[in-house]
């Protein structure tokens, strides 16, 4: 957790770029990428540095070479520890002439992050700018890993109050939420096909280090975890280099963040690589036939972006993997053959666990559709006998624009520092929802149709036309109503037709 001083200072260093001319607050964190992957670099090398100090040995990766650039200055000059200390005018030159150059060379050595500083720009206008946001920068500690990636964090969640660059951002309890759901193990291959800012690769390592600690012990699994576990597609090089420096200040070294536009047929599917898909795609709502993958629309006929999306996971996915996936409210009851096929693919083709229905308000401010969760499992033999249905109506957070937290921190998210108390369950049915997941096929099968949570049969799906909407399965029962004598009910019920009546000629009158 970031301490109100750490948070104050990230804000001062954002409000500084904001007002110093870039209003843009997916440029500013941009901007800040850049800066602090300098930082980071500096901090590699001195400790490969100290390393070989310590062993008596050369540096065995050398980022900042000796001798000079092109343009006659020395790479040492370069380093964040020596770049803080010049003038303004002197570090601007430094920054836009040289170290910038340098930034978009590093992608020769392979790395994940320095292959997308190859279309770094520094766009930062002024040398008093810079100073003053270096300095800034430098006075906030980021000894450990932890504060490194809160920070970056804090940054990125500014995105989400950013306007149309808000869709990048998804909220991060949710997040949190899919990766509980689905909790991954150390011997995943986990993918996001529409990476964006990577939140749900980065909410994947930090389980596994809390829940699998193990696995970084092990030379074999530290190096799993590092370079092929965590996979991400984006097709724009501003949220790959975001990204990637996501991943990199949480401490995975060698991530593979790649370029595609995962639903073109310019880049071919990649058939049962991975066994854990955790994702909230963009729907922009339909494309091109000639653009789309045809390995794809063999699958679902379809320019629907969502059932393109549900067929490429199911494409990625190796048989046993499984997803967690938030999809638009329309993928459940839609009426076109695609939306049915797709559907029945699900429920008879593969094994359906979940549909988890999400409050409207979830993506506010800049989205206020209505979405759900799907979890499944790829058997390509069937296997679903009931799916489980959860109803959920609050998050811990204020279902409007401003969506401010209804309560204490440590009673947010699902799995709380603190137990809520019962009657805190209505501002949060996180935890509540992932208690009554472990026991969907025990106690929940007995569950109700009016209880929150209840599982649906297979069968009874087919029959529906393999309609997922909750509602569709969901009774409610008007107690109020139950308890009401018959003839108590008729006399209220005259009476409220007499008050109709008596307002409508009283409408009449004063037409």
């Amino acid at each position: 957790m970031l301490t109100g001083e750490i948070r104050g200072q990230v804000d001062r260093v954002w409000m500084a770029i904001y007002t110093g001319g870039i209003s843009n607050p997916l440029e500013v964190v941009e901007q800040l990428t850049y800066l602090l992957f300098l930082r980071r670099l500096d901090e590699m090398q001195t400790l490969e540095e100290n390393k070989a100090a310590r062993l008596k040995k050369p540096v065995d990766r050398v980022i900042f070479p000796q001798g000079s650039d092109a343009k006659g200055r020395s790479y040492q000059d370069l380093r964040w520890s020596r770049l803080k200390n010049f003038d303004p005018q002197d570090m601007f030159n430094v920054v836009s002439d040289h170290a910038f150059p340098f930034l978009r060379e590093l992608g020769g050595d392979g790395s994940t992050y320095s292959k997308h500083m190859q279309g770094a720009r520094f766009t930062i206008p002024t040398p008093a700018l810079l100073a003053k946001v270096v300095d800034m920068l430098d006075e906030i500690r980021m000894d450990d890993r932890d504060t490194k990636g809160d920070i970056y964090e804090y940054m990125l969640g500014k995105l989400a109050t950013a306007g149309q660059n808000g869709q990048f951002r998804t909220p991060r309890h949710i997040i949190q939420l899919l990766v509980d759901l689905t909790a991954p193990q150390p011997k995943d291959t986990i993918c996001d096909p529409a990476s964006g800012t990577c939140g749900f690769l980065v909410a994947a390592s930090e389980y596994l280090r809390k829940q699998h600690p193990e696995m970084l012990v092990d030379a074999a699994g530290a190096k799993h975890f590092n370079s092929s576990m965590f996979h991400g597609y984006d097709f724009d090089n501003t949220m790959l280099r975001i990204g990637s420096m996501n991943m990199l200040l949480h401490g995975v070294e060698s991530p593979e963040i790649t370029y595609r536009d995962s639903l073109s047929q310019d880049y071919a599917v990649e058939e049962e690589k991975y066994s854990l898909i955790l994702a909230n795609p963009p729907f922009a709502g339909s494309l091109d036939y000639d653009t789309t993958a045809k390995d794809l629309l063999a699958v679902v006929k379809t320019k629907k972006t969502e059932l393109l999306f549900l067929a490429l996971f199911l494409k990625l996915l190796k048989p046993g993997g499984r997803a967690a996936v938030i999809v638009p409210d329309g993928v459940l009851f839609g009426s076109s053959k695609a939306h049915k096929d797709l559907r029945k693919i699900l429920v008879e083709e593969q094994k359906l666990d979940a549909v988890i229905s999400l409050p409207s308000g979830v993506f506010k401010p800049y989205a206020g559709v209505s979405t759900a969760v799907l979890v499944f499992t790829k058997t390509n033999s069937g296997g679903t006998d009931n799916v489980w249905f959860y109803d959920m109506l609050a998050d811990g957070w204020s279902l409007d624009d401003k969506r401010q937290p209804l309560l204490d921190a440590d009673k947010l998210g699902a799995t709380p520092a603190t137990a809520l108390a019962a009657n805190e369950h209505e501002k949060n049915n996180l935890p509540d929802l992932l208690a009554r997941w472990n026991k969907r096929t025990q106690s929940e099968v007995e569950n109700p149709r009016t209880a929150q949570s209840f599982c649906v049969t297979a069968s009874e799906i087919a029959a529906t036309g393999y309609d997922l909407s909750l509602n569709r399965y969901k009774e409610v029962v008007h107690e109020e109503i139950a308890h009401v004598p018959p003839k108590q009910l008729i006399a209220e019920l005259k009476q409220l037709e007499a008050d109709i009546q008596a307002g409508l000629a009283e409408l009449e009158g004063l037409l």
